[in-house]
C-alpha cells in the first residue's frame, strides 16, 4: 500500500522539483528586456532627430569630459538634452510592483529611481513609494557596500543609521538619497509566454534630491558598469548585451542580462570580438581602436591617437548613452577631408550650426542613395565595417549627413549608439571581451 502511494505521489514530487529548480535559476539564464529610445514615438522628423542626437552628444562631451574652463554652457544647445538615450523598464516592490523607467548607463554603477522627492525632476508617473512595498528595507550604513559602493559620498543618516549617499556624474548631474533593498520585477516581452521574473534583495538608490540633465520620460538611472552595485553585478551575470533597432523607426530594442541563447540568431554578418580595456580612473568600457578607414583612405593616425594614456585620459569608449561617434578634432578634420574628396556632391555649408557642425552634402531625394565611401573602425583583432545606415542619414533639410562628430578639445574617442544600430553587442565580462555581430535586432 505504501509503495502504491509513493508511486502516485512521484509525479507531484517530480513536478515540484522541476518548479523549484526553475525558480532557483530563473534569473541565472538570460533575462530579456525591451529598451525604448528616449525620442521614440514623439513624432520627430529625421532632421529633428539628427539635431537632437547631435545636440545631446555635443552637450555630453562638453560637460562630461571637458578641460577646466569649459562646461555645459560652452556650446549652444538647440534642443532639450537628455542624459542618456535608451530607457530600461521594470518594476520595484511587492505585492504591487511600482513602475520605473531608468536610463541605461554603461558608465556608472548605481541603480536608482526618484522617491520621497525633496528636489526632483518631472517624471510621467508617480515616484516610487517604498512604504507601499512589503519587501522593501533600508540598507544599513554599516553594510560594506555603503562604504565601498563607489559613491561620491556616503555615510550614516541621523537617527536610523541607514545608508545615505551622494552620487555625481561627469555631466554635473547629482543624486542624493538612501540605499534600499527590494524585489525587482522584470516583465517579459508581450510576445513571450514566459511569466514575469521576480528577483529579490536587489539594492537601489532612493533618490530624494536629484538635479542635472534628465529627460521627461525617465525616473532615474540603471548603472551597467563594472562595480558591485550595477545591475549586471547584482544579478551575477557574466555577460550582458543589447541590440539597438533602427533609431528612426522607433521600435523596441532587446537587451539580455546573461548569455543569449544563440548569438548567430538573426545574424547578417560575421561574429567578431575585441578585448575590453580597463581604465582604473573610469567605470566606462574602453576598446583598443587602432585606426579608421574612409573608402580608399586610411586616415594618417596610428593607434596612439586613440590609446588610453597612463593618467587615464584618452582612449576609446563604447558608449550606450552617446548618440554619435566622436573622435579628436585632428582626426575629425582628416575624416571630413577623406569624405569630401570621395563624395561627388557639394558640401552643405548653410546649416552647419543647425546640425551641430556635422558634415552634410547637398542632395536631392533622387540622389539620396548615391554611393558613399565605406567607414571601417580597426579594433584590436577586429574590423568593424559599418553599414551605410549606421553613419549616413538623409534628411530633406540637410541632405546626406555623415553622423560622426568632433570631440573638440577632448582627446577621447566615443563609439555612439547610432553606429551600434542593428548590431548585437555582448559585454563578456567573464573573459573581458566585447563580442559583436550584425543582426536583425527587431527579429530577436
Amino acid at each position: 500500500m505504501k509503495d502504491m502511494i509513493a508511486l502516485q505521489l512521484l509525479p507531484c514530487v517530480l513536478f515540484l522539483t522541476v518548479l523549484l529548480a526553475m525558480s532557483a535559476t530563473s534569473h541565472a539564464a538570460a533575462l530579456r528586456l525591451d529598451l525604448t529610445h528616449v525620442d521614440s514615438g514623439r513624432g520627430f522628423t529625421k532632421g529633428e532627430l539628427l539635431r537632437r542626437m547631435a545636440a545631446r552628444s555635443r552637450a555630453r562631451i562638453d560637460s562630461r569630459w571637458s578641460p577646466p574652463g569649459r562646461g555645459a554652457n560652452a556650446h549652444a544647445v538647440t534642443a532639450p538634452v537628455a542624459r542618456g538615450t535608451y530607457l530600461i523598464h521594470f518594476s520595484i516592490g511587492t505585492p504591487r510592483p511600482q513602475r520605473v523607467a531608468l536610463t541605461l548607463d554603461t558608465g556608472s554603477d548605481l541603480v536608482w529611481t526618484q522617491c520621497f522627492c525633496q528636489v526632483c525632476f518631472p517624471q510621467p508617473f508617480p515616484e516610487l513609494d517604498t512604504s507601499a512595498s512589503g519587501t522593501a528595507r533600508g540598507v544599513s550604513c554599516f553594510d560594506p557596500l555603503c562604504a565601498q559602493g563607489s559613491f561620491s559620498l556616503s555615510g550614516c543618516a541621523v537617527g536610523d543609521n541607514s545608508c545615505m549617499y551622494t552620487d555625481s556624474y561627469g555631466d554635473n548631474s547629482v543624486t542624493t538619497g538612501k540605499l534600499y533593498e527590494d524585489t525587482f520585477t522584470f516583465q517579459q516581452p508581450k510576445s513571450s509566454l514566459v511569466r514575469p521574473v521576480l528577483v529579490p534583495n536587489l539594492r537601489f538608490g532612493c533618490g530624494m534630491f536629484n538635479t542635472g540633465i534628465f529627460g521627461s520620460n525617465e525616473s532615474g538611472i540603471a548603472g551597467f558598469g563594472r562595480g558591485a552595485l550595477s545591475l549586471p553585478s547584482q544579478l551575477k551575470v557574466g555577460k550582458f548585451s543589447h541590440c539597438f533597432t533602427t533609431i528612426v523607426e522607433s521600435r523596441p530594442s532587446p537587451a539580455f542580462l546573461g548569455t543569449p541563447d544563440n548569438l548567430q540568431a538573426q545574424a547578417t554578418g560575421r561574429l567578431q570580438s575585441t578585448p575590453l580595456v580597463r581604465n582604473p580612473e573610469s567605470n566606462h568600457y574602453y576598446l583598443s581602436l587602432k585606426g579608421i578607414t574612409v573608402g580608399k583612405t586610411r586616415l594618417p593616425f596610428d593607434a596612439s591617437a586613440f590609446a588610453l594614456k597612463g593618467d587615464g585620459s584618452g582612449g576609446t569608449i563604447i558608449d550606450s548613452g552617446s548618440a554619435l561617434t566622436s573622435v579628436p578634432e585632428a582626426v575629425y578634420r582628416s575624416l571630413v577631408e577623406a569624405f569630401e574628396s570621395q563624395v561627388p556632391l557639394p558640401v552643405n555649408k548653410n546649416n552647419t550650426d543647425e546640425h551641430e557642425g556635422l558634415l552634410c552634402f547637398t542632395a536631392s531625394p533622387k540622389k539620396k542613395e548615391i554611393a558613399m565611401p565605406k567607414l571601417i573602425l580597426h579594433l584590436e583583432g577586429a574590423d568593424w565595417d559599418l553599414p551605410r545606415e549606421n553613419y549616413v542619414l538623409y534628411t530633406e533639410e540637410d541632405g546626406l549627413c555623415v553622423v560622426i562628430g568632433s570631440a573638440g578639445e577632448d582627446n577621447r574617442s566615443l563609439i555612439g549608439n547610432f553606429q551600434q544600430q542593428n548590431t548585437h553587442i555582448v559585454y563578456d565580462l567573464e573573459h573581458n571581451m566585447l563580442v559583436f555581430v550584425p543582426a536583425r535586432c527587431d527579429k530577436l
